[in-house]
């Protein structure tokens, strides 16, 4: 049934970061702080640095996101 007096659904559209990041470990070194991870995401390519201090703890990150895949 079509109605006359109805507005249109408004669509949201998604923004360049709306998944969630998908890390995948390119490289990995010991330090006195912990394990350092060079960590970038499967979908985008963001690159960040993080730093797991125990084995049995997540990774936390310590930079920025840098890059990307350009638009």
């Amino acid at each position: 049934m079509t109605s006359l007096n109805t507005l249109p659904i408004p669509r949201i559209l998604p923004t360049a970061q709306t998944h969630e990041h998908a890390w995948l470990v390119e490289s990995r070194h010991p330090t006195s702080e912990g394990v350092v991870l060079y960590v970038r995401c499967a979908d985008c390519g963001i690159r960040r640095i993080d730093v797991q201090s125990h084995p049995h703890t997540p990774p936390i990150s310590m930079s920025a996101e840098l890059g990307g895949a350009p638009s």
